[in-house]
């Protein structure tokens, strides 16, 4: 098996609220604690938190070369262009090149999500 270098940061247990809320300034209502992340990259582990209201229609529907995987941890979000509510307890595996979002929320939101590349993707 090949030995991979970690090039994330070592982490124990800690609460996600010791790290920094960032304001994501495309979007009023919407921000991430960055968890984890390569320098320098879009690889990383966040909780983003959509405030109740939010609406992400001005970032329009998303598309990326990295995978995606998410979990609700509270709340629930609508995707606008498929008109379906997802709520605490959904998950999603997106692939690079998966369409989604944007998305709305009533009452707010809570994600856990992981970013990252695989060769051959």
């Amino acid at each position: 098996m090949e030995k991979v270098k970690a090039v994330k940061p070592e982490l124990e247990f800690t609460d996600y609220s010791n790290f920094e809320a960032e304001v994501i300034p495309q979007v009023k209502g919407l921000s991430q604690r960055i968890i984890a992340q390569i320098p320098g990259s879009i690889v990383a582990t966040r909780i983003l938190q959509f405030e109740p209201g939010t609406n992400t229609s001005p970032m329009g529907v998303q598309l990326h070369d990295f995978w995606e995987e998410l979990y609700i941890i509270e709340g629930s979000i609508i995707d606008l262009e498929l008109n379906e509510e997802f709520k605490a307890g959904a998950v999603a595996c997106r692939p690079p090149g998966m369409k989604h979002g944007p998305w709305k929320t009533s009452e707010g939101c809570k994600i856990f999500e992981v970013r990252y590349y695989t060769k051959g993707q």
